[in-house]
């Protein structure tokens, strides 16, 4: 078996000067062909498939916003284009066809680079540039098809708050987001869900916490957590904005980061649930970052011998996250 994307790049959906654009893909596209995977064609979402975590009267009011021209549609800035509601159906789909391939034995594991993003989205409000939620969509999905325990972990530098809202009364959904604490959206604390301990995760870090912290992260957090868990799958929100260099955030992984937190997830997909893991892109302002951080996903799900070759470790100290990390340990007893 192979390791399958889709590519959905959304040209349409677009507005001046808005940091989440199409070109975030124009140092990957042409890089595409090179990553040992194997493309599948992503077809648009249905109605009743977005319905699965989203209210019909946000997706009636998303499509009639589009069908009047598009525009500003909450504070973030959010926008939609008359694209938008098509784009974001799409993007839907990609993660939905990422993970039926998946599940059905047809590829090892998988990648979908889709925009609109989506991790923000929650049932009732698109939000946080992201219209609809692709990876609570799939991992809804991944339910129907007959998994028991679906686990999503999200590294984006923003809080999923969205994902969380979804998953917030599922006992058969778990989730972990790692952000920047103190930025947008303003949520993710370690309390924040307190009738879902040991299910939902948050690890709020401080600016500049970059490989050293996010090692510690996978090690004492991650791993106990899919081992408590016991997923039968594994989503991630792969959000590049976790970069040192991002232009909208302040966290400190380089591409070395980045293709150790992906190879430490994919090795325990293939410990605890027969290997079965879907990467989905989520944030990621930097052109070069998008496509360095999306070449040490490859490296990892294919299992590349070969490093990623971006040499870009942070100039910034990693700040010490001991307390922290024992703090979180500690509010969902991890041993």
């Amino acid at each position: 078996m192979t390791t399958v994307y889709t590519f959905v790049p959304a040209p349409g959906h677009k507005y001046p000067d808005h940091p989440e654009r199409p070109g975030r893909f124009d140092v990957l596209e042409p890089r595409l062909g090179s990553f040992h995977a194997e493309k599948i064609e992503a077809k648009q979402a249905t109605r009743e498939e977005i319905a699965r975590v989203h209210q019909p009267g946000l997706i009636s009011a998303l499509e009639e916003a589009c069908q009047q021209g598009g525009g500003i549609i909450d504070y973030a800035p959010t926008f939609v284009t008359e694209t938008s509601f098509e784009d974001a159906l799409l993007a839907a789909g990609g993660v939905l066809a990422c993970t039926r391939a998946v599940l059905r034995g047809d590829a090892k594991n998988a990648f979908a680079i889709v925009r609109p993003p989506g991790h923000h989205a929650e049932p009732e409000r698109a939000m946080g540039f992201c219209i609809f939620n692709n990876i609570a969509i799939a991992a809804r999905d991944a339910l129907e098809k007959g998994m028991q325990r679906v686990m999503v972990i999200d590294y984006d530098a923003h809080h999923g708050n969205g994902t969380q809202a979804a998953f917030l009364n599922e006992e058969s959904l778990g989730f972990i987001s790692t952000h920047q604490w103190g930025i947008y959206p303003g949520t993710g604390w370690i309390s924040d869900a307190p009738n879902a301990k040991k299910r939902i995760v948050n690890v709020p870090l401080n600016a500049g916490a970059g490989d050293k912290t996010y090692t510690r992260v996978a090690d004492e957090i991650f791993k106990p957590m899919v081992e408590s868990f016991q997923p039968q799958m594994i989503l991630v929100s792969a959000g590049f904005d976790a970069h040192w260099s991002d232009p909208i955030t302040t966290l400190g992984l380089s591409t070395a980061g980045f293709y150790a937190i992906s190879k430490k997830l994919a090795d325990l997909a293939e410990q605890y649930c027969g290997g079965k893991i879907v990467f989905v892109l989520e944030g990621g302002y930097d052109p070069g970052n998008v496509s360095h951080g999306a070449a040490a996903v490859f490296s990892a799900l294919t299992n590349s011998k070969s490093q990623p070759e971006a040499d870009d470790p942070s100039p910034y100290p990693d700040p010490d996250h001991e307390s922290r990390i024992d703090e979180i340990k500690q509010w969902h007893n991890l041993s």
